[in-house]
């Protein structure tokens, strides 16, 4: 088994040859930063815009607005008009997407090299002269709405998660959904748009990674001609709100007509940065990673207590939440499952892990990593993260060797400091008369 997972490792690292040499950055004198990694492989490249703004940076009466931009920013600008940005790229063999989470707002655009100077202007043009007509703040208000009401009614792992964040969280901007509140939504006017907008779609604010079948010298041109003349803003105020350390155990009750009982368990865990996250992560796929891990054993293999079980924690910039959650199987109470769950913690916590295990997960995040660096999408998606969540893309290449050194002692040093019960909250969903 371990030849075989060091034949692998050699495969994926040799095709996933990029070393910190390769990555050149680009300053331009308004402040933006762009990371270029040349690959002649194929005739392709890649743009990642991030842009350092999530719902952390928004404030009660205007949740919401950072995931809203995911939609105007494709709603016109001064050159590309109303839904022009998706036909001109697709035109020039193009596709692009965008996500928001807590922390930032990232726009990705897939593309022949040879549309890299369309690519360029067409992003240039919707930072310096996006467009906020009235009738398509309406418009896509009501997209928003309608999003946020689906989503609500689909997904019982989102209902929960909507009330158990605002729960966990009683200072922090991570308490609300990225998706908003509903009266927020309804509410913003065109001058919070607009003030918004030019808060943190500034150049200065911006980190880019380009990677693929391109030039550095034609990067920095197209680079100077198109954004560099895009005026910079004075840096957003910093987040300076810290969540005061829990002091007890908080339970939230949701709800809802359903099959059977959902589960959510919380702990605060420390920002990415810190040195205990690698740690934290390797523990969430002890727990949840795999059939062999100790969740899934115990509540699905052996009790069928449970019909599904993930953990996870997330990138972030302040300090966030270790997450464990399952969907109870019929007949089986929130009660017996939530026992189940912490039993499974609880032993972590007193008896620790075995060597084995561990080595599993490490060998898990080493795959999955140099896999994601095989791709030019997978290296500029990670060296982005690193950039903006570790503060230098430099960590992406020490990262496999992070993980590496942890040890089985360092997992059951964070579980018992991180996992206990005063730092929890447990949020269950279930129908009225459970």
């Amino acid at each position: 088994m371990k030849k075989i997972f060091l034949a692998l490792l050699f495969t994926l690292s040799i095709s996933a040859q990029t070393s910190v040499e390769d990555v050149k950055e680009i300053r331009l004198t308004n402040g933006m930063k762009i990371f270029v990694i040349e690959d002649h492989s194929i005739p392709n490249a890649n743009m990642y815009l991030f842009w350092k703004v999530g719902s952390r940076n928004e404030y009660p009466g205007i949740t919401g607005l950072s995931h809203f931009f995911e939609h105007m920013m494709f709603n016109g600008s001064k050159k590309y008009g109303p839904k022009m940005f998706d036909r001109v790229m697709e035109a020039n063999g193009g596709a692009n997407n965008a996500y928001t989470s807590q922390d930032v707002t990232v726009y990705t655009d897939w593309f022949p090299s040879s549309s890299l100077e369309v690519i360029f202007d067409l992003e240039a043009d919707r930072i310096a002269n996006l467009n906020f007509d009235d009738e398509m703040i309406e418009s896509e208000r009501g997209v928003v709405l309608s999003e946020r009401s689906t989503g609500l009614e689909n997904s019982n792992y989102q209902k929960l998660s909507e009330q158990v964040l605002s729960v966990a969280f009683s200072a922090h901007p991570y308490g609300w959904s990225v998706i908003g509140h509903e009266s927020d939504i309804k509410n913003w006017t065109k001058q919070d748009l607009q003030n918004y907008f030019a808060t943190y779609y500034a150049p200065n604010n911006c980190t880019v990674v380009i990677c693929g079948d391109v030039n550095i010298n034609e990067v920095e041109r197209l680079a100077k001609k198109y954004f560099e003349p895009i005026k910079p803003n004075d840096p957003p105020r910093e987040i300076h709100t810290v969540e005061p350390p829990q002091e007890g155990e908080k339970r939230v009750k949701v709800i809802k007509e359903v099959s059977s009982p959902n589960i959510m368990i919380v702990y605060h865990i420390p920002e990415c940065k810190h040195p205990d996250y690698y740690s934290l992560d390797l523990l969430s796929s002890i727990l949840s990673s795999g059939k062999s891990s100790r969740l899934y054993s115990s509540i699905i293999n052996s009790s069928s207590a449970a019909t599904n079980v993930f953990s996870y924690t997330d990138d972030s910039f302040d300090p966030s939440l270790f997450t464990v959650f399952s969907t109870a199987s019929k007949g089986v109470s929130a009660d017996s499952l939530e026992s189940l769950i912490l039993k499974e913690i609880d032993k972590i916590i007193a008896q620790g892990v075995t060597e084995k295990e561990l080595q599993k997960v490490k060998n898990q995040k080493l795959i999955g990593f140099y896999r994601s660096m095989e791709t030019i999408n997978g290296r500029a998606n990670t060296l982005g993260t690193f950039q903006l969540f570790y503060s230098d893309y430099k960590r992406m290449f020490s990262a496999p060797n992070d993980y590496k050194k942890v040890t089985v002692e360092d997992i059951k040093r964070v579980a018992e400091k991180y996992l206990t019960a005063k730092n929890r909250t447990i949020g269950i969903l279930e129908g009225e008369n459970e």
